[in-house]
């Protein structure tokens, strides 16, 4: 019996192994511009810069407690700059910050000294009143749909004139009374406003409580699911409350912590000086937000982090003391602030389309 053998089919052997094709979509960018694609490189950088023409321009920088005071200045910036650079990337602003520091401070004080009671009373109650008015603006914002800068404009108003009109009624003057003589005093005052000694050099307690709010800042926006839910109303409130995000929440809460920013710094000035006047913040405000745009958070929302804001309230430190230290005339403080703003702008633009670029 015959058996018919088939034809065994060809084989083609398998291509050389070679680099793979890839297009526009799939190719890796460079380290470089990844890097530079992160909020806080941008600033970064510059900072590192304006730090060594200041070392250059202004030898008295280079004494440690020429640095100290720096980041004392810094930390008085950068303290209020983390939660307004937060609100920032959760696509809303603040015009209410600086006189609401104010408003705190004066509460703590006149409560505490009018009624004779212990300054903690003054301080617990202070913490009420500025969480209250970050639940208010983020209540009213949500309430109404209005834009954070119409809401924060009219508290702004509302807390400049009540700080004014309050102290003097109170007080008879401008300026709160010396608390420094009261139950309380010098513990609350270690706490928001003590020093410490550092190789010589004294250091202010507000650059490690800086430091340990921008730590946790950014653990919470990276880590968390609330940092996450922060970048999504930021970036699309709709589609974030479409996939289950609490955007009332979070936008509210963002304002609190506004007001926690506000409450704290407003101890710190009432310790550090004992008494509070009542027409001081103004303007502030536009510092935290400067602070916050020049730290890589876009005025759009979505975008940012907590690290790149202590950069920029850095470099307002360094000019601030940088510019005296230079013997140079302070008023060009606000020209270079202006200056370091708009190189911002172009540097988060630039950022923003190599982050989005494919």
């Amino acid at each position: 019996m015959s058996m018919t053998r088939q034809a065994e089919p060809a084989v083609t052997p398998p291509p050389a192994p070679g680099p793979k094709a890839t297009d526009g979509r799939t190719a890796r960018r460079p380290l470089a511009l990844r890097l530079l694609a992160r909020p806080e490189v941008g600033v970064f950088l510059g900072a590192l810069a304006v730090l060594i023409f200041f070392l250059i321009t202004a030898p008295p920088m280079r004494d440690g407690s020429s640095m100290a005071n720096i980041l004392y200045q810094s930390s008085t910036i950068g303290i209020m700059a983390l939660p307004v650079a937060l609100l920032m990337i959760g696509g809303e602003f603040d015009l209410s910050a600086g006189v609401a520091v104010v408003t705190s401070a004066l509460t703590a004080s006149m409560l505490a000294y009018q009624l004779s009671m212990n300054v903690w009373v003054g301080v617990v109650v202070a913490l009420a009143v500025s969480l209250a008015v970050g639940l208010f603006n983020g209540w009213f914002l949500v309430r109404t749909g209005l834009p954070s800068f119409l809401v924060t404009l009219g508290t702004f108003l509302i807390l400049q004139g009540v700080n004014l009109a309050v102290t003097k009624l109170v007080t008879g003057n401008v300026a709160t009374d010396d608390i420094s003589d009261m139950d309380g005093f010098e513990q609350a005052r270690a706490v928001f406003a003590s020093s410490f000694e550092v190789g010589g050099v004294q250091v202010k307690i507000t650059v490690v409580w800086w430091l340990a709010f921008a730590v946790l800042a950014s653990w919470v926006l990276l880590r968390t699911r609330y940092g996450n839910w922060v970048f999504a109303v930021g970036g699309n409130k709709e589609s974030a409350r479409a996939v289950g995000v609490p955007v009332t929440f979070t936008k509210i809460s963002l304002f609190m912590l506004v007001g926690f920013g506000a409450w704290f710094v407003g101890m710190h000035q009432l310790f550090s000086f004992n008494t509070v006047q009542s027409g001081e913040g103004v303007g502030q405000e536009l510092i935290y937000i400067a602070a916050a745009v020049i730290g890589g958070c876009l005025l759009t929302g979505g975008y940012g982090s907590a690290i790149g804001p202590v950069f920029g309230a850095f470099m307002f430190g360094m000019v601030q003391q940088g510019i005296v230290y230079a013997g140079w005339n302070p008023d060009w403080f606000k020209a270079f602030l202006g200056v370091m703003l708009l190189g911002a702008v172009l540097i988060n633009l630039w950022v923003q389309r190599t982050a989005t670029r494919r």
